[in-house]
């Protein structure tokens, strides 16, 4: 699996040492928990009012939510696609560009069906403070569920797997970008760890079956776990789909502890994130140098007798 890893900062381009604190290690992220419908329009009004206002409040880094420019539905994944070769011809581009550029912002860009020679992609674009876009992340893990009586749903009837993983530098930290079900799988976050990653950001839209079971409990795992900032983002629970949404958008310092979290209707949550806070977990609890990396191998090539 290839990475994508930009390292337009030159003062994290060190890579003796992952870990290095960014530009602004301290600073105000927001996490915008739209309402989504079925008006393309209406969704790129409401996430560009979003973005002014949280702005407006100070932060730095936003976060939107999973396929908040299209209802979660089959129906119109294919209709409200875009194709991210031309940002000029994509209206959720080309607002992003815009805001990041006129806000002097850091914009994860939820996900947006995208179309590339004819497949369609859940992707997540990076638009740095200067309006260009810095990295996309499609989506790895597609979220296929079938549980009798509550909710069946496959993904990959309608999108295709990505096959990167996706590592940007920016002035408010080295950020992994994950989206909803790449959430589940440990591996993903703890490569991001080992690049030195300061926040993983996941765009996500648990259902209302896997969101009251998993949601929290795997941010706060995959926080405490790799010593490091995660962030997701929802959309509201009044949002249009085939599947209600949990919601409750979530910030998770590395101690594991929830700094701040939505309920489950439209808002932003603003919240601080001081990156200090990741030296101090490592200092106190040094996982790295507790690990026993040989006897790990050594399970892996015996096959253990029953």
């Amino acid at each position: 699996m290839a990475s994508l890893w930009n390292t337009s900062n030159p003062a994290m381009a060190d890579a003796s040492d992952p870990f290095q604190l960014p530009n602004i290690p301290k600073f105000k992220v927001a996490l915008c928990q739209l309402s989504v419908t079925s008006d393309k329009n209406q969704n790129l009004d409401r996430a560009r009012i979003s973005i002014k206002t949280a702005a407006e409040q100070g932060a730095k880094l936003l976060v939107l939510p999973e396929m908040w420019n299209c209802s979660y539905s089959s129906e119109y994944f294919a209709k409200f696609a875009e194709d991210f070769t031309n940002e000029d011809a994509s209206p959720t581009l080309s607002m992003l560009s815009e805001a990041a550029y006129c806000h002097g912002i850091t914009i994860v860009g939820g996900s947006v069906p995208e179309r590339d020679h004819g497949r369609l992609y859940n992707t997540c674009c990076i638009f740095g403070p200067d309006g260009k876009l810095k990295a996309k992340h499609r989506k790895i893990h597609l979220f296929d569920i079938d549980v009798p009586g509550e909710i069946s749903f496959k993904e990959s009837d309608f999108f295709s797997a990505g096959d990167q993983t996706t590592i940007v530098d920016t002035e408010v930290g080295r950020i992994g970008v994950g989206i909803c079900h790449d959430l589940r799988f440990p591996e993903l976050a703890a490569l991001y760890r080992e690049k030195g990653v300061h926040i993983i950001c996941y765009p996500g839209a648990f259902n209302m079956s896997t969101g009251e079971l998993f949601w929290e409990l795997v941010q706060r795992a995959r926080a405490v776990d790799n010593q490091l900032f995660v962030a997701t983002c929802s959309p509201s629970r009044d949002s249009t789909g085939s599947y209600t949404i949990w919601g409750h958008s979530m910030l998770i310092e590395p101690s594991g502890e929830i700094i701040a979290t939505a309920g489950h209707e439209e808002t932003i949550v603003i919240a601080e994130i001081n990156y200090s806070k990741i030296q101090l977990q490592r200092k106190s609890l040094q996982l790295d140098e507790q690990k026993w990396e040989d006897i790990y191998k050594w399970i892996d090539a015996h096959e253990l007798s029953p």
